[in-house]
This record gives structure tokens, sequence and C-alpha cells, in this order.
């Protein structure tokens, strides 16, 4: 008979005996003994003593009918390298299977030792089916099995132990035949038994260090101490002792300053094997080279703090509220990179900020003085694709790239060749979270990376900026037991990484999703965070995906967060800001997987996302649509392309929906937010949709809403406006499409964020997604002289499909800007902020202030085409029951032209005010926003071509008649 055999260990334990199988133990007990009975007391068998039975576990084998074909009997084998049950609490398993008339049974192999072979009988733990199905609360946990059959454990159980070994569940039909079976998804019964909230990491004392692991699943743990970031023997190593999941181990003052690694030897469902997994502590607070071992730091270390750095909180710029934020958004690399002012040796790295009076730095101060309150920095912990060492790089010569015609592929063919080996990546490739970029510091070894990163955060801070870290709590770069780059699939093997129903790692994010809604998942993202904020005083979090995290996690992070002060922590919580990408897509979706932080269920949070549906409005289509695909300051309808956008009419009606889309996201995205769409009837933000139904406005408070054209991601803005636009309009109308953009977003309710470059119409050369596309691609220069245009066709991998598009723009000299448009640029940039700034009625703190206060102007059906009018009231004489904001202005007009020619628009709820031109226009250099006026006796306004204006009445100055 063909058998499934689970051999070595068993034990089941129940009230008063236990019984077990091993192999060298059970010689002189028959075959004929086993078929007769289920449990050997362990009274007969107690020579073998108390130590074989510290760990329960069962073991035995599985009949199956000889008729079955041999591929049938892999396959079964195969099985096991799925997981489709769920071992949901200590006393339930959730499988997705019809027993029928059979049984289904529990087993544990602690060798990993689970084969089909010929021979063997049954012992087996018995799984009864509980017919009410899973409980309330475990379908809250896990709601995709919620349809599942529910298992019921004996009681008696040690679970704990059994969670060491390979684990299986089978099903038998009547007759003994094994018809199914599949490893198990183990979460659930973890977080039961081994939630744990006391310390992990390195934790330094007066006497000594002490090291903390949570590895409930591992059998064995040691530590390897060395004295060098690389090579070499160990000094020592050590074994960890465990209580209920937590390994811990003792040592001296005198590892300070040292390097570790664990070994963790575990089952890894992975390859069905014990494996011994070498990692580094999740907790790593300190790194050698390329993460090749964790650094024993001592982060509270005075040698380790810049001069000033415990007073830093003191000196942070001010904040009265999150709605006066404005965000930069900036890779450390491309900072610098391409910056002759640097020093060669400082360029690309985190101590280039601290150099005062270099270009880079000197912009930043004026963006700061106009306005821009954080910069939001890139990932900069420790990721993968891009090695710390930098004598390891590789790179181009950049005079010969110069020299090659601006549509050549050339350019891409030699970047691509080497950029798995340059200096260049954004970063979301996380391998430690914990632990500042290596390479971006002067020496990847020691505490540098440590103390360079704190001064560039005291640098941005005395010029007046907070500092935004990019978290990447979503994915993880490396998985299993044998990746370089995998650390937390080493030590709790299929915990931390969110898996499908078969038992496999879910990719949606890209790679490796992880699982926030697993409990030290969870604990590990919130530790981070509170890492960072305390020992490198960052000022708030941008989430990576934050769609792929759960909103019970972002709530907690947040509270978290806001508890920290002054006198406690050295920071103020209060005025940290996190933020993040609510798209809801993959596994996740419609809270597939538990209620996750997307855009809709972030309401009343104070949780911010971004809006994309003001991107898209304005922009045309989506960063997935057709790239020709016009949008509201694009040209639809006004200046059509190529594209076929349908009929005048269509194209009309489309341009109005566009509109609404705009108007509720300058109303910052609110979703009660009424006001009249083009069709004439008054709705809420939420029941303006987008093309697949979905509302506009979700948002509870501004501070909810990130208003944004362009980020890192897909083209830059003004790459996307060169593509959109017709060919044949000039290099001044394109700048002017930008201007209007930027413009927009500035002036809008919500919270502005503009991707570095933006004011210097930065160009990638229409690279769709320059992640990996080197300092070639990706540069930023301060010098004023360049936006990158035309540097050869865009890497093939994500750009190839469009290079048709592509080529013929590149190629032609009219495309790229001069040294005028890219100042032109940065004034029309640092003039909108400055009005921004001008007045606290652009940045009111409610919906309710939005609500009473903000109107939209040129609705309904018989609106202008191409012209967006929008007042902000503030408490005057003429306005009873309206409190005063603004000490300056009691009317603010803002009206933005995206047509071709001058427009003049009345409003007759504008009739007979005090209106000018706002001053800070007024004495700008841009010649055609002076040409903007105000009719007093007609409330029309006349705007030139592409111009966003904006109309202010002063207080307490006696009206003009015309």
């Amino acid at each position: 008979m063909t058998l499934l055999t689970f051999p070595p260990s068993v034990i089941f334990s129940t009230a008063t005996s236990a019984c077990f199988l091993h192999p060298r133990r059970y010689t002189g007990i028959s075959s004929q003994n086993f078929g007769s009975i289920s449990l050997v007391s362990l009274n007969h068998l107690n020579n073998y003593g108390n130590k074989v039975c510290q760990n329960l576990i069962s073991c035995c084998s599985m009949p199956i009918d000889n008729s079955i074909s041999s591929s049938s009997q892999s396959a079964l084998q195969d099985s096991l390298f799925c997981s489709k049950a769920y071992w949901v609490s200590k006393s339930i398993i959730a499988w997705n299977v019809d027993t029928g008339d059979g049984d289904c049974f529990l087993y544990a192999s602690k060798t990993a030792s689970l084969v089909v072979r010929n021979d063997g009988q049954d012992v087996k733990i018995k799984l009864q089916e509980d017919y009410g199905g899973l409980p309330s609360n475990v379908i809250e946990k896990f709601p995709h099995i919620r349809y599942y059959r529910a298992l019921n454990v004996p009681l008696a159980l040690d679970v704990k132990g059994l969670l060491k070994c390979q684990l299986a569940v089978a099903i038998f039909s009547a007759d003994g035949i094994c018809r199914n079976a599949t490893g198990l998804q183990l979460p659930g019964v973890i977080d039961e038994l081994f939630a744990y909230t006391g310390p992990l990491g390195a934790v330094f004392s007066e006497g000594g260090i002490t090291l903390c692991l949570w590895a409930p699943t591992a059998q064995e743990v040691s530590a390897c101490i060395y004295k060098d970031p690389a090579n070499g023997v160990p000094l020592e190593i050590v074994q960890l002792g465990e209580v209920n999941g937590v390994w811990s181990a003792n040592g001296p003052k005198s590892w300070e300053g040292c390097y570790y690694v664990y070994e963790v030897y575990v089952y890894h469902q992975s390859t069905l094997r014990m494996e011994k997994c070498t990692a580094n502590d999740p907790y790593s607070r300190g790194l050698s080279s390329d993460g090749r071992r964790t650094l024993l730091v001592d982060l509270d270390c005075n040698a380790l703090k810049p001069e000033g750095w415990d007073k830093l909180a003191e000196e942070k710029p001010g904040l009265l509220s999150f709605s006066d934020i404005s965000i930069y958004e900036l890779h450390i690399r491309d900072f610098s990179a391409n910056d002759q002012t640097v020093p060669p040796d400082l360029r690309g790295s985190y101590l280039a900020f601290t150099l005062q009076d270099s270009a880079g730095v000197l912009h930043l101060k004026k963006l700061s003085n106009a306005g821009i309150s954080h910069v939001h920095l890139l990932p900069s912990f420790q990721f993968a694709g891009v090695d710390d060492d930098k004598e390891k790089w590789k790179s181009v010569d950049t005079q010969l790239l110069e020299n090659l015609p601006p549509d050549s592929d050339e350019q891409q063919a030699q970047i691509t060749a080497i950029q798995d080996e340059d200096g260049y990546n954004w970063g979301y490739n996380p391998v430690l979270w914990g632990v500042p970029k290596g390479s971006y510091a002067s020496d990847p070894n020691g505490p540098s990376r440590t103390i360079e990163f704190r001064k560039m955060v005291q640098a941005l801070n005395r010029i007046g900026i907070r500092v935004i870290l990019d978290v990447v709590y979503n994915h993880l770069q490396g998985s299993g037991p044998f990746d370089t780059y995998s650390v937390l699939d080493k030590i709790v093997p299929g915990y931390y990484l969110r898996m499908n129903t078969d038992g496999h790692i879910e990719h949606s994010t890209c790679m490796n999703n992880t699982a926030s809604e697993h409990f030290m998942v969870e604990r590990l993202i919130i530790d981070d965070l509170l890492g960072w904020a305390v020992d490198y005083k960052v000022d708030g979090f941008r989430f990576d995906l934050m769609g792929h995290i759960m909103k019970h996690t972002m709530v907690m992070a947040k509270g978290a967060l806001e508890k920290l002060s002054k006198a406690m922590n050295g920071v103020d919580g209060s005025s940290i800001y996190i933020y993040g990408e609510g798209w809801d897509f993959g596994e996740v979706a419609k809270n597939s997987r538990g209620i996750n932080a997307s855009q809709f269920n972030l309401f009343q949070t104070g949780i911010g996302s971004f809006n994309d549906r003001i991107r898209d409005a304005m922009l045309g289509g989506s960063p997935f649509g057709h790239p020709l695909q016009q949008g509201f300051i694009t040209g639809l309808l006004l200046q059509p392309n190529d594209h076929d956008h349908g009929s005048e009419a269509v194209m009309e009606h489309m341009l109005s929906v566009l509109r609404d889309h705009i108007q509720v996201g300058m109303a910052a995205n609110l979703r009660d937010f009424v006001l009249t769409n083009c069709e004439g009837k008054e709705v809420k933000g939420s029941e303006v949709t987008t093309y697949d139904g979905a509302p506009v406005g979700y948002a509870s408070s501004p501070r909810e809403t990130i208003n944004y054209v362009s980020a890192h991601d897909n083209e830059t803005l003004f790459d996307i406006v060169s593509l959109k636009t017709p060919m044949n309009i000039s290099i001044d109308e394109r700048c002017r499409i930008n201007h209007l953009a930027t413009s927009l977003i500035a002036l809008s309710q919500g919270i502005p964020f503009f991707h570095s470059g933006d004011e210097m119409l930065r160009s990638k050369s229409l690279d769709r997604d320059s992640y990996n596309s080197g300092d070639w691609f990706n540069r930023l220069d301060f010098s004023y002289n360049c936006n990158n245009w035309g540097v050869g066709l865009p890497p093939r991998e994500k750009n190839q499909k469009n290079w048709p598009l592509i080529k013929p723009r590149l190629a032609d000299p009219s495309f790229k800007p001069q040294k005028r448009h890219i100042l032109s640029a940065l004034e029309n940039l640092t003039t909108v902020l400055r009005i921004r700034y001008s007045s606290p009625l652009f940045r009111l703190r409610t919906a309710n202030a939005i609500q009473e206060r903000v109107r939209f102007h040129n609705t309904g059906s018989s609106w202008m085409p191409g012209v967006i009018v929008m007042s902000i009231e503030d408490g005057h004489e003429g306005q009873p029951g309206l409190s005063q904001l603004d000490r300056t202005y009691s009317l603010i007009v803002v009206i933005a032209n995206v047509c071709p020619s001058e427009v003049t628009i009345a409003s007759p709820t504008l009739r007979a005010r005090n209106l000018q031109l706002h001053p800070i226009q007024l004495m700008s250099t841009d010649e055609v926003v002076k040409n903007s006026i105000y009719h007093t006796s007609s409330g029309s306004f006349t705007v030139p071509a592409r111009t966003t204006s904006v109309f202010v009445e002063p207080r307490n100055v006696t009206k003009v008649e015309e």
C-alpha cells in the first residue's frame, strides 16, 4: 500500500497522558500494536525522559489509494508546497475543502520529513468540523476566508510546540485513503499565542547589551559576534535562550561597535526543510556595508550627535497647522549628484545638504522663503539596488553621451547596461527599514550614516525646512532562506509576508508584500516610525502604497507619533504629519484583507492621501491611459492634438466634467463640499464621479488631501505637457501651461505637493519611470542652464512602446526651453507660493470653513469653456456671520484661463467689489499676468491666455468707480 508518511517525533498530549513515535525509540513495539491502539502511555515509555517531550509533535502515515497514478501521487506530495489551510487561532484551523464522509487530521514533523512513501501506519490528530463556521473575530481578521470550513483542534494540544515543526493537514475518505493534503498558514495562531510588546533588538544599559529576537517558530537561535564589518571569524557565538517565542542573550559593553548576525534554525515553507538562516536583526539600527552585518550602535551615545542635536526640537521651523504645509519631493542623490558647486566626494550624499552656499542649498532657501515647508526625501533607509561601496560603482562617459543626437537610443543603451551597478536607484527596494542607507554616507561601515543623516536633518531644519521620510512598509526586497536581502522571512518564515490562498507570497506591490494585519508586523512598523521620529527627529512620513497597509496600522501609528513630546522624547509628535498613496488594488482591494488605508477608508483619520483626481483632470487620462489623452490644461477641445477624443460635443462635455473634478480638488477634495456641477445641479464632492463611477471627493478635512500634478512616478510635468499638447505650439506656450498647473496646485485648499524640478521645467527626456535610469536621465541643474530635455530616448524597458511618439519631439529643437524659460518657471512657483502664504484664506483648516467661504463661479451648463473662477470670502461688514481670518484682504478671487487666447468673463455675484490684481503678481516679472483686469461695474474679469490671475480686495480701501 502506498502511504504518505510523517515520520520522526510524535507527541500528542492530553490532560493525563502523552504518546510519541520516534524512529529510534519504538523498537519492540509492533505495527500490530499500533494498529490496535491510538495512544501509547507515557508511563510505559518514561525511560526516554522528559526532554523528548519538550516539543509536542504528531507524526503519522497517510494511506493513498493504489489506483492513484504516480503523477497524482507526485501532485499530492507537491501539494505540501502550498499552504491552503489557515491555523487561525489556538483552537481552529480553517480550510476551504469538503471532507464529505471522510475525516481531517493534523500532522507535524520536527525535522520536516513529511513525505509520500510505501510503509507505516496511522497515528494522527483528528480535527472535528464545526458546522457553525468561523467565528466573527476570525472573519474580521481574515475576511478573505470567511466561507472556509472551521476545524476544531483539541484543546489539550501543545500548540506552541507544534508551531516549530513542519505542519500539514490531510483529508481521508471513509475507506481510509488520503484524498487531499496541504501545509498551513500560521499568522493567526502565532498572533494569539506570541503577540509581544517587550524589548526587541539590541538593548543598551549600564551593565551591558541584551539581544532580543522575536522568533516563535525557531528551534534554535544563536548570535555570531564579529569585530569587523566583513570577513573574519566570529569573536564568539552566543546561544540565545527562549521565553515564549522571544530569544535573548546578555553580553558585555565591549560588544558596542562590533557587528553581529543571527543564525536561526527554523522550518521554511518555501523549501519544506529545516534551514539554518543567517539574518540581520529586524531591529537593526546600524549596519556594515551593504547590510552584511548588524552594527551594535547606541543611538543615544553623545559621539553620534551633531552639536546642538538635543536642542533641535526648539529650532524646528514653526508649524501652526497642517494646512500650512507645502511639500517638495526630492531624491537625495538627485539633489547634488550634478551640482558642480558641491565637492566631488560629497555629491549624492547626506552631507551635501549641509553646505550653506551650494547651488542646491541656495535653491532650497529660495523655496523655503517662498513657502515650501517640508522636503519629502525619497527612500533613505537601507535598500537594495545600489552597492554601499562606491568603489564598485560603474559609470558612463557623459561627454560621449552629450555629443549624441537628442533622439538617439544610444544613451539609454549605455545607461541600462550598467544600471544595476551604478550609484542610482530610487530606493523602493527595502531591506531594513530602520537604518539610513549606506551609499549616501561617507563611510557605509561604522556610525557615519547615523551622524551624517542627523546633520542633514539639522541643516534642513535650520534653513526653515522640515523633513519627511518616504517609508516603504508595503513590501520587502527579499524573501526565502537564501536571498541575500531576505531578513524577516528568514526569522519567522511565512509570517511577515502576505500570502495568497495557496500560501504563496503576494506580489501586487511589485514584490514580497508585507502583512500589517499581523500583530508583530504592525508593531515593527510603528516601532520603526517611532525610531525615525525620536532618533532622527524627522517631521513626517510619506507611505508608499499606503493602501496595502491596514487602516488600523495607520491610525495606531498616527496615535503613537502624536504621543511623543519634547519633554519625554525630545520631539513634538503633534507636529508630525503622515500621508501616502491610498490606491486600492491587488489582494487588499475593497477591504478583502481587512479595512485598508485606501483613500475612502481614511475619512476622518487626519491622514493625508494623494489626490489623483485633480492630477488626471488637469493633465488628461491617467498614467495608464493613452499618452496623448488631453486634459483641462493640456488642450482638450481648446487646442486638440492628433488623438481622437470624439466629436466637439463630446470634448466639450469631457472638459466640463474635468472642470468639476478640478473644482472639487481645489476645495480640498472634500466629500461633502457642495458645488454646482456641469449640469447646473447642486451636488456634493462625493456625487461628482470619475469615468468609472468612483466618487471624486473623499476627504473629511483639508489635511487629508495632497493635491499634486506630478511626482517621481511617471513623466515630469514638463514632459507630460510636451507629450500631450499639439506639436506645433511654441515653447513659450508650453511653459505657460506648466505655470498654470503649478499655480492651480499652489492655490488650492488642502496640502500642495511639488516634484523637485517642476519649478525648473524638469525633464527626464520623457522617461515615464526613471527609478533605475541613472543620474543621466534624472539630472537636476540648479544653475538653471538646462532642464535635461533631449538627452536621448528614454530607457527601452518602460518606454519603447511610446518611442514613435517621443522621438520626433526630442528631435525637434523648438521643444527645448532656454534659461529664461527656466527662470520664469522658478519665479512663477515662488510667486504663487508667496501668494498662498500671503493669506490664511488659501489655507483654511476645516471643512466647514471651506464650505462657508469657497465658491466657484462660471458653473452650470452655460459656462465659458476653459475658465475656472474661485472666490474665497472672509468676514467683513457685508458678510455677517463670517469670522475674520485675514487682516489684509476681505475677498480673494482666483481665475485660471487655460484657453490659448484672452478671455473676459462676468460674474454678477462679484460686481461692485474693490478687487485688484494681487500685489505680488504686480511686482513679478511676468508681464502677461499684469494685463489682468477687473471691471467693477459689470463684475467681469479679463485674463490673458494660459494665465492664473489672483485678485484681492484690500480692507479699508474706498471703492473705485469705473
